[in-house]
This record gives structure tokens, C-alpha cells and sequence, in this order.
């Protein structure tokens, strides 16, 4: 069936003829699973999942178009004022182009945080806090010390941000698909976690050659002094393996903070929206909603700093010394020491996250891409939960 890009798919043969019919929390069943205060707190969850008893029951099977299609036509049409088609081949590429620049230029310039960071990780005893880190790397380093990696952390983030929003725009819609109008509004947080999971596992393929040559450069001195000296010399001494022998421990530190990334400023668009800004978003201008994208952005990173930050001490350690392991860091380090450089990295991922969200949704306002505003219950389920007349 050829569908139109960007939008549900149309319900499948067998559940056009038999849909769900939903029984309530207030079903007596559920009351003696579920007691009173139980119930609400997981309702007041905003990670909640959707607490409901299924029942399918017949319908009419419904009829299809002459051409068996079914097709919506608001669907196969721009709005006003966008340049493309949300969905689209074009919207997923210039998708793609924000991620770069978002991600790219960030991490490029919080590099002296992230330097110190990375030290402060990988010999706690000399770097014992921030202000002695940066203290200690200027008089050894000068001030252009404090620059040290920018090129891979530029080239492989750009690579990366690439592949994390523009994967995460295609598998948002793709797994939206699969699941219907419906589900995809009931399970819309599983949706975020699954779509940015999926994006990141390819992101940290395109981001771990330039991540080893980074910490490498970083965190050894005297080893290199740039890009150009570094990556032929870890080729030279271990072969393409020295570049991805931190992707596992690249997935553990990536993974959950992209997962966080995405799901959390998500949610909080829409709890902001809803409890917080005083008027609905589309009577926002642009600049009030880049503020609240700003904001959930920083909440965010928050998060992501302190869910990743165990697997980025295991990185920084592992890509400094050759020849070791993830489990033998992590035996090394022990359960204090993955939590160095905590407070540095928070202050860097809030402020990056922040800044990330803040350039991605410029870029869509600047090339007039769309930008749905948040989900509200489909009218289908309203009347199924009889919360219409």
C-alpha cells in the first residue's frame, strides 16, 4: 500500500476489521491490582506506560477507496509556510544538517571543559578538581593547550550529530508506522527511547575513530599534538583496532544518554507546554518557543550527564592506555572513581545539551522545516476511553 510519508500508517488488514476496546483504571479488576495512590503515582509518572485493560471486539470492516488505497490528503500536502514535506527525503537530510552543526560546533567549543574532564578522569591524583585542572594545563600547556583535540572532536561530533537527529527523525517515523495513530500516542515515550537507541547505535560507529584520536591527544602528553600526527600513529602501533576498541564502552556511555537526551526533552516540551508556558504553543512566537526548547534542553542534559557519566570515565581511561579492557578499568577505577569529573560533566552536558536542542530547532525554523507541535490524544482513542461526546 503506498502510503504517505510522515504519518501513521493506516491500521493493518486483520485490525481494520477488529479494534481495541479500552477498559479504564476505574475497572474493578484493575482496582485490586492497582491500589488508589499506586494508580495515581503511576499516572503522575511522565514515563509512565499506558495502564489499560484490552479487549478486542467486532466492527465493520470499513471501506477502502476504488484504488484500495488509503490515502490522506493533509498528509500528502505541505502546510503553509513549510518547505517540505514532513517526512520527507528533504526534511530528513537537512534534519541530518542541523545535527551536524548542532553537535559539531558545541562540542568544539566546550573542549577546555571537556580536556580538563578527561584528565580529571584519567589521573584524579594531579587533576583533583576543575580549577586545578585548569590551572595545571595552562602553566604546563599555555593557553592553546586548553585547544587540544578540537579537530576530532569537531570532525567526529559533526559525524555523530549527523547520525543521532537524522536516524532519530527516520526511526521516530518509521517506528510510528508500525504502530499506529493510537499507540504511537499511548507508548509515545517507549517511541522516543527506541528511536534514539536506534540512531545512536549507528552514531557511535561514525564517532569512535575521532573519539580515540581526541582522548589520546588529550590525555597523553607528548604522544601528539593534532589529528594529522595522532591517527597514523595509532594505526601504526595497533592497527584500524585502536580506533574501535572503545565503541562497546562508547555504546554504554552513549546509548543511555542519548535514550535520556531524546525521551526527556520530549517530555518536558510537553509538560512545559502544559503546566508551565501561559498560552497554547501555536499562539507562541518563534523566538518564545526556542526558549522552551532551550529550557527542556537543559533539564535534559542534567539527566544525561549523571546516567552516562560511569561508561565516560571507562572510555577516557580505555583510549588513553592501549592494551586494556572496559572490565579492567572499570575494576581500576572501582565505584568511586567512575564518578570523577561528575560535577565538570554536568556543567559541560547541560550547557551542550541545551545549546544542541536551541541550534537543531533554529536550523528547522531557519530552512522552514516542520515542526509538529506536541502530541495530544487522537480523537479515535478519546471516544474509545469515552472521553468525548
Amino acid at each position: 500500500m503506498d502510503l504517505p510519508r510522515g504519518r501513521s500508517a493506516p491500521v493493518s488488514g486483520q485490525l481494520i476489521e477488529r479494534r481495541r476496546h479500552f477498559k479504564t483504571p476505574s475497572d474493578p479488576v484493575l482496582d485490586t491490582m492497582y491500589p488508589t495512590t499506586l494508580t495515581q503515582l503511576s499516572r503522575a509518572n511522565p514515563f509512565n506506560a499506558p495502564l489499560f485493560s484490552l479487549q478486542e471486539i467486532e466492527e465493520p470492516k470499513q471501506s477502502l477507496p476504488a484504488n484500495g488505497q488509503s490515502r490522506n490528503l493533509a498528509a500528502a500536502t505541505i502546510a503553509e509556510g513549510d518547505s517540505c514535506e514532513f517526512g520527507s527525503r528533504k526534511y530528513l537530510l537537512l534534519c541530518g544538517f542541523g545535527g551536524i552543526i548542532s553537535c559539531g560546533t558545541t562540542h568544539a567549543a566546550l573542549v577546555p571543559l571537556d580536556l580538563v574532564k578527561c584528565r580529571m578522569q584519567v589521573d584524579p591524583d594531579k587533576y583533583k578538581s576543575i580549577g586545578k585542572g585548569f590551572s595545571l594545563t595552562l602553566k604546563e600547556d599555555g593557553a592553546r593547550g586548553l585547544a587540544k583535540g578540537w579537530a576530532p572532536t569537531f570532525i567526529g561530533y559533526s559525524m555523530q550529530g549527523l547520525c543521532k537527529f537524522g536516524f532519530y527523525e527516520m526511526f521516530k517515523i518509521f517506528y510510528s508506522d508500525m504502530l499506529g495513530e493510537e499507540n504511537t500516542y499511548l507508548w509515545r515515550t517507549s517511541l522516543y527511547l527506541a528511536a534514539s537507541a536506534s540512531a545512536e547505535f549507528f552514531a557511535d560507529i561514525a564517532l569512535a575513530p575521532m573519539e580515540a584520536c581526541k582522548v589520546r591527544i588529550q590525555t597523553c602528553p607528548g604522544y601528539a599534538n593534532n589529528l594529522r600526527q595522532c591517527a597514523p600513529k595509532m594505526f601504526a602501533e595497533e592497527g584500524v583496532w585502536a580506533f574501535y576498541k572503545g565503541v562497546v564502552p562508547l555504546w554504554m556511555r552513549q546509548i543511555p544518554y542519548t535514550m535520556m537526551k531524546f525521551a526527556c526533552f520530549e517530555r518536558t516540551v510537553e509538560l512545559l507546554y502544559k503546566h508551565v508556558v501561559p498560552k497554547p504553543r501555536a499562539e507562541c512566537t518563534k523566538g518564545e518557543q526556542l526558549i522552551v526548547t532551550f529550557t527542556a534542553g537543559y533539564i535534559a542534559g542534567v539527566f544525561c550527564a549523571i546516567v552516562s557519566h560511569p561508561a565516560d570515565s571507562v572510555v577516557s581511561v580505555l583510549n588513553k592506555e592501549s592494551g586494556s579492557t572496559a572490565v579492567q578499568v572499570l575494576k581500576k577505577l572501582g565505584p568511586k572513581g567512575v564518578w570523577k569529573g561528575l560535577v565538570a560533566r554536568i556543567i559541560m552536558i547541560g550547557t551542550l545539551t541545551a545549546l544542541q536542542w536551541f541550534i537543531y530547532d533554529s536550523v528547522k525554523v531557519y530552512f522552514r522545516l516542520p515542526r509538529p507541535p506536541p502530541p495530544e490524544m487522537p480523537e479515535s482513542l478519546k471516544k474509545k476511553l469515552g472521553l468525548t461526546e
